[in-house]
């Protein structure tokens, strides 16, 4: 995948998600437009990094 240069439109995916009992899938075009998003990338908790 080619480097996102600050300021772009981040590329659209879909991932599983759950809210509370509630299980779905998430799409980030879904929001576009409507709301602003943050995409945080970190190692998971239990990782030695």
């Amino acid at each position: 995948m080619p480097d996102i240069a600050v300021g772009a439109d981040a590329p659209d995916f879909e991932l599983p998600c759950a809210t509370g009992e509630e299980k779905g899938t998430f799409k980030l075009s879904s929001l576009r437009g409507q709301k602003n998003v943050v995409l945080a990338f970190y190692a998971l908790n239990w990782t030695p990094t």
